[in-house]
Parts: C-alpha cells; structure tokens; sequence
C-alpha cells in the first residue's frame, strides 16, 4: 500500500521486495490464504493454484500533451453474466509508453473453470498521481485500451482436462497428488499448463468491448508463472561507489531496478529501490525478497525433489541488477548494469567485495565501469506465513462496537437505520455482525465476544461511549447469535443519544490487546465499530489508534446509511501516510480498515474480502516485527 505512485515523489519510491511493503499484499480481490480458510471452514474445496501475472506493454497510445502516458493496468475477471469482476492493478509507471510493471497481479486458477480475463489500460490523470492506485476511480481516467484472453489460453485444453480429471479423481480418492494416470509427473503437467511460448502471450490491445479499432492501441504482454510458497526470505542492503554523473548540473539520482531471469530467455523485473537523490555513492533502504520472487516454479521443484535444504538451485537463478538515473520524463539513463545470482551476492556479502558495473557495447566485449555494487547486509531467514500461526495455535478475538447516535433515527420507524423489521429481513447494523461475525469466529475458538455500545443514553440516565451491549457486568456474549441478540435487547433499553466518539472503545479494547501481550497467549484482536457518521473526537481517536498500533489489536470501520465517510478514509491512512498524534508521534503502523456496507450493497465488494484484504498483512507485521514465531507443533 502507499508505494505506487506516478509523479516525481510517487515515481521515485520502491515497489515490491521493500522490507516496509506489506508483508501479505494482495490486489483488490486477488486470493489470499485468509480467505482460503474461511470458504473452507465452510466446506468449499475449491481446486486451484496461483498464477502470477506480470505485465508489460508496447506501443501505447499517447494521451498526453506536454509528455508521455502515465498508464496503469487494471485486471478483470469475466462472470457467468458478462460482469466484470477486478482482481487487481499494476503501479502506475510515469511518462512511457513501453511500460514494465513490476507489480504482479495473482489470481486464483480454478482448473475445471472457463476463466476468461479483461486487461484494461488507462492513463492515469496527473492529478491522481498521489494517491494509491486501490483508490483510483478508473471513469476519472483516459482509457488506453482492452486485451481479452482465456486463462486457459496458457496452455492446451488438452492439458486442463487431464489436470482437472487427474485433480478431481485423486481428491475425491485422497490420493497423493504426484503422479497422472499416465505416469507423467503431475508438476510437469501443472506446468504445461501455465505455459504458451514460455509462459508469455501478448495480445493486440482494441477498444472497450473490442468494438472498432481505429488506430493501433499497442499490446499487452502477459508472462504467467505458478506462485511458489516457501518461507525462506533474504534480506539484502545494497549500496554503490564511484558510479558515473549522468547529469550537467548536479549529480545523478540512482535507483536499482531487479529483474530475473525466465525459462526460455528474457526476465521479468522483480522489485525497484527508492531513489536516492543527488549522490553518486548511494545506500538504499533494506529489500526483503522472497523465494517467489527470484525463485522459479521448475526450479523451487527440483530443489525439493533433491532435498536441497537452503534451495541452492534457486539462488543460482540469475538477477538481473540494473542501475539507472531517474529523471522525472520517464526517460531514465542506464548507468551500468551486472548480472549475479543470490549466491553471488551472498559471496560478495562474505568476502566484503565489490562488483563492477558494465555497459552493454555492440563489440564483442562490454565495458566495464569503475562504479560498483556492495552487499552490506545479507540474510536469510524464513518468514511465517498467516496460515503458519493460525494452524499453531494463534487466534483472532472478536470485538464488537454498535453506534447508538441519534443519528440513526427512531428504532421504531422503518426508515432508522436501527429498525428491527418483524419479517426477519436484517438492518445495515445486523448484516455488519454476522457478515464479519461469521468470518471471525472461525479463529476464535472460546467464541465469546466482547460487545459494547457508544453515543446511547443507558437505564442509568447518563450517556455513555463505551457501555456493555448485553447490559450486565459483563462484556463478554456467547457467539454471534448472543452479539444479535445483545444488540436487539440494547435498541430497548438504551435511548439514541451523541456524539460520536470513538476514542473511548478503542482505549477499552487496547486495554484487553495489552493483556493479551501481559499474557503472552497469542492472540490477536480483532474490533469491529459499525458507525453512520461522521465522528466528533477526531485528534483523540487518532491518538487512541497511534497508541493502539503498538498492541496485536486491528480494527475494522463499516459505515452504515449514506453519510460522508471521508473521515474514516483518513483512518484507514490508505494514501501511504501513518496517522500522526497530536504530540507528533507516528503510528508504527497501519491497523484500520474501512467498509462502507453500501458498496457491500450493491455488490461491489465481499464482506469476507474486505475485511481480510489487510488483516492478515496487520496481524503478520506485528508478530515479524517482534520476531514472534508460530508455536511448535507437537506430534503425538
């Protein structure tokens, strides 16, 4: 979140492999293994495997006047009923209308699925180039062009039929899934399936819905690649010496682009540094790679397949380390470039030895330049998955906090949004509950949930912002029909009153949070505030959650009813910025997410999605960062 952006600033920040990226990004509706969890607690086996996306593009169209396309991809799944449904977005990329992104975009390959995709390009309007591109209102922006192919297209339909008949029958046998009814390695086939000319296939970009292509739009070249997990990661600090001044007035401003080498020739870039300005002897922030990132599927496989405990094979996968001068046109100059596997730059780290830098020549040989790259730092570790601590024994607690504002409206009138209709059919307030409810519940295996209300007039005769839903000495109700119930109880007994605060819950809750880390019991909390406005203690509840984000404590914002919840985006803190105290201190990091249940509604978004899109990467940045690991399983 926050690092792809267009302009000079947005431009020259790092994208994918920083160690401050999100450490379970995923794109707007793309799988993630939180999700996985969920469908199969309720029994949905879904048979697929992760296919990752990287895209490039040739030709574009030119919208621009004074410079170049600033264009961005967005990726669509195509329904059973023509609607298109976003699986997610590259960077946008300044000024170029050749563009490389080095965003990925992972979707689900569901093997027994005709899954056909819709690739749309835009040009993102200049003064979008600040903001992160999951905010980005794509009717704002000039489009490019439309690519359309079937993801099957990868490979042959001879192929996924005998995958799916090999997947389906050693399912439902639970047989081990090794080996096809023709004796033919089954990752062999997996890989015939994602491949088409090496894993690439560029299409002729064409008008929205292919109607009438006036001019040459350009192309769009997909490379797909079957993820990989592995938790091994290395964690690189990389600095140059003596690199060559490529401006006239001051000093070269030098980024490192990283690309790896693919089967068959050609590589796909991998992550950028930021850009360091002004200096010919850079050092740049630390990169976090994982073994996906520069490691092969072919590769990770046979590494296994010999036992090779460190993945000697996958750190001999040739990385492509280019360094560049940024210039804000987009027409960044080579500075050198080198050619190193992981094991080359773990040598280099070792030995405390430098490599030169060369320029590619026409000659035989190429020129080798005085400038150089070091390896400060070099380690290997492995990194936890979200998966690895829940299956450990790790848990999410549930929380929950209902706005009792006069804002609302009467109860007892059909139009409040706390109106309890006798049919059965649930309010804004009661579908919150059990939508997120539900989706909890499954990591909390106690299932007693804390329950509170804010901004009512409780029997007591005084307002209250943080009082027990359920009315007793306890905050504490059995499971989420005891939540539906406390709160159908509370629209009796409690009087709508205001304002609406919010510091109040929040310090309660990072009270529990805190002695859950007095304890050490491994859990993690989850709150869930269902508000319809606008809040009046702003400062305060940024101070609560600045506090708050030291704690293993995240917190989900559903806004019911029609207001302006632009309060709440700044909450969210989603245009890369932490939210700052009034004392100054800054929040170590991003522990909100905000819903609006009218964008649920409509259909735009899944609850399920949205409220794990960012919980899993919240929950594994606070456990990586105290290098807490998954407890150790015991085997009876």
């Amino acid at each position: 979140m926050g690092l792809c952006f267009s302009d000079v600033r947005g431009g020259k920040q790092a994208i994918g492999g920083t160690s401050q990226q999100n450490p379970n990004s995923n794109n707007n509706a793309a799988h993630n293994d939180a999700v996985d969890f969920f469908f199969k607690s309720n029994g949905q086996q879904a048979l697929f495997t992760q296919v990752e996306l990287s895209l490039s593009a040739a030709n574009l169209l030119d919208r621009d006047i004074t410079s170049k396309s600033d264009p961005m991809v967005v990726l669509f799944a195509k329904k059973r009923d023509g609607k298109l449904e976003e699986v997610g977005r590259t960077e946008v990329i300044l000024n170029n209308l050749n563009p490389t992104w080095i965003q990925k975009i992972t979707i689900a390959y569901q093997f027994e699925m005709v899954q056909p995709l819709v690739f749309h390009v835009y040009d993102v309007d200049t003064s979008y180039h600040n903001k992160p591109v999951k905010s980005l209102k794509l009717k704002d922006q000039e489009f490019l062009g439309e690519a359309n192919c079937v993801l099957s297209e990868n490979g042959s339909i001879k192929d996924v039929i005998l995958y799916s008949h090999v997947i389906t029958r050693q399912n439902r046998n639970r047989q081990p899934m090794t080996i096809d009814a023709a004796g033919t390695n089954l990752n062999v086939v997996l890989t015939i399936i994602v491949t088409r000319q090496n894993g690439t296939l560029t299409i002729q970009l064409q008008n929205r819905n292919g109607h009438g292509i006036l001019r040459k739009l350009g192309t769009l070249t997909a490379h797909a690649e079957e993820t990989i997990a592995s938790r091994t990661t290395v964690e690189l600090t990389l600095r140059c010496c003596h690199l060559a001044n490529k401006d006239l007035f001051s000093l070269s401003d030098p980024f490192l682009r990283i690309s790896r080498m693919v089967e068959g020739g050609g590589s796909v870039p991998i992550c950028k540094t930021e850009v360091v300005n002004n200096n010919l002897n850079p050092m740049w922030r630390p990169l976090c790679l994982s073994m996906q990132q520069f490691g092969s599927k072919a590769s990770v496989m046979l590494a296994k397949a010999v036992s090779l405990t460190r993945f000697t094979l996958i750190q001999e996968t040739p990385l492509v380390i280019e360094c560049f001068d940024f210039n804000s046109s987009g027409n960044h100059v080579l500075i050198g470039k080198l050619q190193k596997s992981v094991a080359d730059l773990e040598t280099l780290h070792r030995e405390k030895n430098g490599a030169n830098f060369v320029i590619p020549s026409s000659h035989v040989r190429e020129k080798v330049l005085k400038g150089q790259l070091f390896v400060d730092r070099f380690l290997e570790k492995e990194q936890y998955s979200f998966l690895d601590y829940i299956s450990s024994g790790f848990e999410l607690n549930f929380m929950v906090a209902v706005d009792f504002t006069a804002s609302n409206g009467n109860p007892r009138n059909p139009d409040s949004l706390h109106y309890i209709d006798p049919s059965g059919r649930l309010n804004s307030y009661q579908q919150a509950i059990m939508e997120v409810g539900q989706v909890i519940q499954f990591y909390d295996s106690d299932r007693r949930f804390p329950a509170w209300g804010f901004g009512g007039k409780t029997p007591a005769g005084t307002v209250s912002h943080c009082f027990n839903l359920n009315g007793s000495a306890s905050f504490e109700v059995e499971g989420v029909d005891g939540i539906m119930a406390a709160y159908a109880t509370a629209l009796h007994n409690v009087s709508l009153s205001g304002p609406t605060l919010f510091g109040p819950v929040i310090n309660t809750a990072a009270q529990i949070a805190g002695q859950s880390v007095s304890n050490n019991n491994g859990k993690y909390l989850v709150l869930l505030i269902i508000t319809d406005g606008v809040i009046t203690d702003m400062q305060e509840t940024k101070d609560s959650l600045v506090r708050a984000s030291d704690l293993p404590l995240s917190i989900l914002i559903v806004g019911v009813g029609g207001a302006d919840f632009t309060q709440m985006e700044i909450l969210d803190a989603d245009n890369g910025e932490r939210l700052q105290s009034s004392t100054g201190r800054v929040a170590t990091r991003d522990i909100v997410q905000f819903v609006p249940m009218r964008e649920v509604n409509s259909g735009q978004i899944s609850v399920v999605q949205a409220l794990l899109e960012e919980l899993p990467g919240q929950f594994l940045t606070y456990f990586r960062s105290r290098d807490i690991k998954p407890h150790a399983r015991h085997v009876c």
